[in-house]
């Protein structure tokens, strides 16, 4: 997202210029989003599948780069970490079978990255967090060898200050944990969503995304494994915030700033502009690097500016669910869902997007009802919930008839939301046929109570009986992977 980065290190000079392009970006966006027209077009969606290369043992392989060259598709990228690369699907219209046309995307794209990752030996595997990661394949020397990561890594390890400290605590176990730089973040791969949206819709549906964010993490929950030890569900959610945390000390009055992932602080009352405005005001650049362009003048011309700065920044904010900015095609506004986990299978994912989209959309419907009976609070309690117990979790939800809401079994309420989204995805455009073969995916899962977590768990417990966990954990991937291979989704895997 915005400018490339060439440089490592930064001087007092370089924040105080990048700061004041920030300022003339926001009021650049600011004039931008009141152009009439500004962003309107058909509702398109998108995705980036973040993944793992391990070898035939199933521990992780740090060769992105060796694996990239062999590949000339376009779709795949690098990653922070040298045993991670990432997927950029193409986007497509909401409308008729998208879901359809995604899973093909991802099946072609998986497709040509296992065979440039076989010509180096490695194999790939899809899931929120590898269950074979060691301390021992994290440290320094894990980190992609590019400017953007090494500078990103030192501006957070300067302005921390100490070790970062990582502390999970999960039913069964817990992980307490001191590290020196950020590679605990590539620890963890997602599913990532776009979904386009014009600004006038952009509060409603950006709140909507916020209270469907819960729901839908529990029931796609595909990482309760971190360093050998069982902890949350979606331990991405813990671990992802804590490993890139750059505060340090407690300022004056010991107060602490924000952390730089968040699920929020508030719904959003107007639009795209506050939630950028926001993340200006209440996070510190970390990569001050200026481009050529001037915004106000750009913005003047009538065309579309490339607010470079502003994502950049808006890059180094890592919220669940994130506002965008992209200059092309005139000009637009998306919503980026960053909740999901990678995997298990390709069904599965397309499912668990076509899930939080529809579920998302249906909400919005009625989006001025349920707020005022769900304050927002409540709503980032249902997040954190959600990421610790995924299948088992209980949420807080508006009720039907009383307006306070009211305690609820997420399989109970995720049955209650499947037509919501179903609707949603319908009065969006999405051919019937195509909404119902998406959403009996998640209500088979929520029949079998079986998710990429549950499963893992319940082989896991399995294995251990006769073999040490190293050895169970390794031989679980294996089952894994095959199973990923088969195209079967998770609710018909078998545990035995």
């Amino acid at each position: 997202m915005g400018l490339s980065i060439q440089q490592e290190q930064f001087g007092p000079e370089d924040f105080e210029r990048f700061s004041r392009r920030l300022d003339e970006s926001l009021e650049a966006l600011r004039v931008v989003l009141a152009r009439p027209g500004f962003g309107e077009g058909p509702t398109t969606i998108g995705a980036e599948l973040e993944l793992f290369l391990v070898d035939d043992r199933g521990f992780p392989l740090p060769m992105n780069q060796q694996v990239l060259a062999r590949t000339k598709d376009p779709r795949v990228t690098l990653e922070m970490n040298r045993f991670n690369l990432e997927v950029n699907l193409r986007p497509g219209p909401l409308a008729g079978r998208p879901f359809t046309a995604l899973r093909a995307e991802l099946e072609d794209a998986l497709a040509e990255v296992r065979r440039a990752a076989a010509a180096e030996g490695a194999r790939v595997a899809v899931i929120g967090i590898l269950p074979t990661l060691r301390e021992a394949d994290l440290g320094k020397g894990a980190l992609t060898a590019q400017p953007r990561y090494r500078a990103l890594n030192n501006a957070i390890r300067q302005r921390r200050g100490k070790p970062i400290e990582v502390a999970i605590r999960g039913d069964e176990e817990a992980l307490t944990l001191a590290w020196d730089d950020t590679t605990l973040e590539g620890a963890n791969t997602s599913l990532q969503f776009h979904l386009r949206v014009t600004p006038a819709d952009f509060a409603r549906l950006y709140n909507a995304a916020q209270l469907a964010t819960a729901p839908a993490l529990a029931i796609s929950a595909n990482s309760p494994l971190f360093l050998g030890r069982k902890l949350w569900d979606e331990t991405r959610v813990a671990l992802f915030r804590q490993s890139v945390d750059d505060r340090g000390e407690p300022g004056e009055g010991g107060f602490q700033p924000h952390g730089r992932v968040t699920f929020g602080h508030g719904w959003v009352r107007e639009g795209a502009y506050e939630l950028f405005a926001e993340s200006v005001a209440l996070h510190a650049p970390l990569l001050p690097v200026v481009g050529h362009e001037s915004p106000l003048e750009h913005a003047a011309s009538g065309r579309p500016p490339g607010l470079e700065e502003l994502r950049l920044h808006q890059g180094t904010v890592w919220s669940w669910n994130r506002a965008v900015y992209d200059p092309k095609d005139a000009g637009h506004l998306r919503i980026e869902l960053r909740a999901l986990p990678a995997g298990p299978s390709v069904v599965d994912m397309v499912a668990n997007g076509a899930f939080l989209l529809g579920l998302t959309l249906g909400l919005a419907e009625r989006i001025d009802a349920l707020l005022p009976a769900l304050p927002f609070a409540h709503a980032a309690g249902n997040f954190i919930r959600a990421s610790r117990k995924g299948l088992d979790a209980e949420l807080l939800w508006p009720g039907e008839s009383a307006p306070s809401p009211r305690v609820v079994p997420v399989v109970d309420l995720v049955r209650r939301l499947i037509p919501v989204a179903h609707r949603g995805l319908v009065s969006a455009g999405v051919e019937a046929q195509e909404a119902d073969r998406m959403m009996e995916v998640i209500s088979r899962r929520v029949d079998t109570r079986r998710t990429g977590a549950r499963w893992q768990r319940q082989v896991l417990t399995r294995l251990e009986a006769g073999m040490p966990r190293r050895d169970a954990l390794a031989a679980m991937l294996e089952r894994y992977l095959e199973l990923t291979a088969s195209g079967a989704p998770v609710h018909d895997w078998p545990v035995e």
